[in-house]
């Protein structure tokens, strides 16, 4: 499948790449690298036409492994190999990342994964950063030069079919429980872990819908406070609430005990003048 790769030093620098498992983003991205040494020794290179200006050095952080004679982690390998590159770039540099952060904790890595794009957006150099943290997408809303790109799939009688094509736009699904069930899983895992899924997901919206609260109880204090200082008192649950132990049910009963608060304190509330 042909593909069009558009990276420049103005509006297109640094290139966010998502979509499913086995669709083909390891694929694209490497092809990138390959091609751009060809180019660079004189060779012909597999495309109908190209320009490609001049790259002094092509960084990659690609794949995982351990070194166990140094006694480094996957993590630490990663994380060396990504702190070599950072420090060694220049703005002719041709920065290849598949995946960056997937070795620790969720929260840990996209940190990490998103720091890490903010500092090569800065720096202006030329990046493919394939991921799986969709949250990545945002930065095309904050930065200029970052193009979010996502690998095409069609969905068709309770399969997906991988299209391999490049388009504009991000993903919304890695369809890794599809690519699992592929692999072999046993069904009763597969069907467990949709399940499972579908819960965290329902749990990401109702935290969704938290934070909307309070960001709602939040403005209204251009109005006298009402109660005993009530957006307060919502403020310190919410900061006390670990949101990763909290059941849904529990973060239920919390937003409607708020809801509760709201409609006792917020009677006879007068509004300002």
């Amino acid at each position: 499948m042909p593909n069009d790769t558009l990276l420049d030093d103005n509006e297109n620098r640094l290139l966010v790449i998502t979509g499913p498992n086995m669709a083909g983003k390891s694929t694209y991205i490497r092809q990138v690298a390959i091609l751009t040494i060809m180019a660079q020794i004189g060779s012909y290179i597999p495309a109908q036409s190209a320009h490609i200006g001049i790259v002094d050095k092509i960084f990659t952080r690609i794949g995982a492994h351990d070194e166990i004679s140094k006694g480094e982690s996957t993590f630490m390998v990663e994380m060396s190999e990504t702190a070599e590159m950072l420090n060694n770039l220049s703005p002719r540099s041709l920065v290849i990342i598949d995946e960056v952060g997937r070795g620790t904790s969720t929260y840990d890595g996209l940190s990490l994964a998103w720091a890490i794009a903010e500092y090569l957006q800065k720096r202006k150099v030329r990046v493919l950063f394939a991921t799986h943290f969709h949250e990545l997408t945002a930065l095309a809303e904050e930065y200029e030069g970052v193009k979010n790109y996502n690998i095409a799939v069609k969905e068709w009688e309770n399969t997906v079919v991988f299209l391999h094509k490049i388009v504009p736009g991000g993903a919304d699904n890695s369809y890794g429980i599809y690519v699992a069930q592929l692999a072999g899983i046993p069904q009763e895992i597969v069907h467990r872990s949709q399940k499972i899924l579908g819960r965290l997901q329902r749990y990401g919206k109702l935290q969704e819908k938290i934070r909307n609260r309070y960001l709602r109880q939040t403005q209204l204090s251009l109005f006298p406070p009402c109660g005993d200082s009530l957006g307060e008192k919502i403020k310190k649950e919410l900061e006390s609430l670990d949101v990763n132990t909290t059941s849904p049910l529990q973060a239920l009963c919390k937003i409607n005990e708020w809801k509760e608060w709201i409609n006792r304190n917020g009677k006879g509330t007068n509004t300002a003048s």
